[in-house]
């Protein structure tokens, strides 16, 4: 629904965030899963627009983590649906979060989190917030918090300078309210990642621990490498293959280094995000 790249020629609006919808067909039915909402919704409501594509139809939001980036399209998303949705996230989505380099700036939900958390209630948002992996509908899951226990070892390390205040002392935030989601389909795995600041090697590995699928089709969403060392892309890169993952959809924070580097070693099983693309599994 929107991305940071429009894509050559396109007539689709780019800007700084991610959104994607997902339709999947189960047995029952067509169920419609928003994935965050990019940093605000007239882009995202102006390509769904070329896509042909009701946003009034939506059954659930999951919101990857808080940033203004993935948040701020929300309210008036929900605004557009004009009924009750499901908005499944973090606890801490309500925290509040902040650089410093190279001055304060806030990062979290538009405008506040107080503020954002009541807006969303008011626009018809129902907020589900947990920390444990999550059945939405047969066949889609979230991951849940990718606790630290649980994340490969390259990936320990954030690739983000961002900060919170816990009782009154300056700390680093290390992202933890960020949750990816699963879906099961006859030919495996598909992950998605917000900007996967857990790392994304952790989400998938996390995805197929809690549905229990070891193949994985398809990973889709921001992997937020952009800031990382040589020695971290080689090693998810490694990972990936390692995993047999058919296809790689990424963009948004994996930044050009780690695009470079995905499709030497993947080929034409890397493809670029851009706004409006539409993948079909």
């Amino acid at each position: 629904m929107v991305e940071d790249y429009s894509g050559y020629g396109s007539k689709f609006l780019g800007q700084h965030g991610i959104s994607v919808l997902i339709e999947a067909l189960n047995s029952e039915k067509t169920y419609r899963v928003l994935f965050d909402t990019g940093t605000s919704a007239p882009p995202i409501l102006t390509n769904a627009e070329l896509l042909n594509v009701s946003l009034r139809n939506i059954d659930y939001v999951v919101i990857s983590h808080n940033h203004y980036d993935h948040t701020g399209g929300l309210v008036n998303i929900l605004k557009v649906a004009e009924r009750t949705i499901p908005v499944i996230a973090h606890p801490e989505i309500f925290k509040v979060s902040f650089a410093i380099d190279p001055s304060l700036r806030y990062i979290g939900p538009p405008p506040n989190p107080e503020t954002f958390r009541n807006a969303v209630k008011n626009a018809g948002g129902l907020w589900i917030l947990s920390r444990d992996p999550l059945k939405i509908f047969d066949g889609a899951y979230t991951t849940g918090e990718i606790r630290e226990e649980g994340k490969v070892s390259f990936e320990k390390k954030v690739t983000i300078k961002a900060y919170k205040i816990l009782d009154g002392v300056l700390t680093p935030d290390n992202v933890n309210d960020e949750i990816g989601l699963a879906f099961v389909t006859a030919e495996g795995l598909v992950v998605l990642g917000g900007c996967s600041h857990p790392g994304i090697i952790s989400i998938v590995k996390k995805a197929i621990k809690v549905t229990g699928v070891n193949k994985v089709r398809a990973v889709i969403g921001g992997f937020h490498l952009i800031n990382a060392s040589e020695e971290r892309i080689e090693e998810t890169v490694k990972a990936f293959k390692e995993l047999g993952v058919k296809e790689i959809y990424t963009g948004h924070c994996t930044g050009l280094d780690a695009e470079s580097a995905l499709k030497r070693a993947l080929g034409h099983r890397f493809r670029k995000l851009h706004a409006g693309m539409v993948i079909n599994i």
